[in-house]
């Protein structure tokens, strides 16, 4: 049975002596058996090191043996692609299609595109374009070198694609935006500036009748 009593230690002793009396009592090839054993257990514990669960690590630009050029920062496997970057489609991706800016907006125009468009334009654009495009935004006034109105006949007449370029590549004190917008968004964005600039240059007979009436009704 299990006992929780403290050993005394006259016990203690006696087992130490049982003990060292065992071993003397082993033969000669006992005693080399059993010295054999300690020092192969000794050998197995020193080589269970930390250092056999860390994997090895190679700094950033430090050179390796491995390779034949001894650079250990690789280059991609050609045909590399990374996750959601598999950009096929030309147009959508760069705005440009034989070497020109495209001049149609390449993804489907809908309502929903021109309300994304809308949103963010608000948040990206209009603090220096201003929320109706004349260049008038709040860090335009505070200082701020102006941008060019939307509302101009030179920037009425560019492709659509340059739009999208400027967004992705900057113009001038313009800074890229492609970290903040997506592709898909920069369009949304190019097709309200396309609202944008129908709105403050709508030909009266281009309107829907009734609205063309109201406009007649109030002149």
């Amino acid at each position: 049975m299990w006992t929780t009593e403290r050993r005394q230690p006259e016990t203690l002793a006696g087992n130490r002596r049982g003990h060292i009396a065992f071993v003397l009592r082993l033969s000669k090839r006992g005693r080399l058996t059993v010295c054999l054993l300690v020092g192969l257990a000794i050998l197995v514990m020193s080589g269970c090191r930390q250092d056999m669960a860390e994997t090895g690590r190679i700094k950033p630009l430090e050179p390796s043996p491995v390779f034949d050029d001894h650079r250990s920062a690789r280059p991609l496997v050609p045909g590399t692609v990374a996750r959601d970057q598999l950009w096929a489609d030309e147009a959508v991706y760069t705005g440009r299609t034989n070497n020109a800016p495209v001049t149609a907006l390449p993804v489907p125009l809908t309502l929903a595109l021109v309300k994304e468009g809308r949103e963010r334009f608000e948040i990206f654009c209009a603090p220096c374009h201003g929320r109706t495009g004349y260049g008038d935004g709040m860090v335009v006034q505070r200082g701020f070198r102006p941008p060019p109105s939307y509302h101009t006949d030179r920037l009425r007449q560019v492709p659509i694609g340059h739009f999208f370029a400027v967004m992705t590549y900057g113009y001038g004190n313009m800074p890229d935006y492609a970290a903040q917008v997506t592709p898909e968004e920069r369009w949304a964005i190019a097709a309200y500036i396309r609202a944008l600039q129908l709105s403050q240059d709508a030909k009266v007979a281009t309107l829907p009748e009734p609205d063309r009436l109201k406009i007649e009704q109030t002149k």
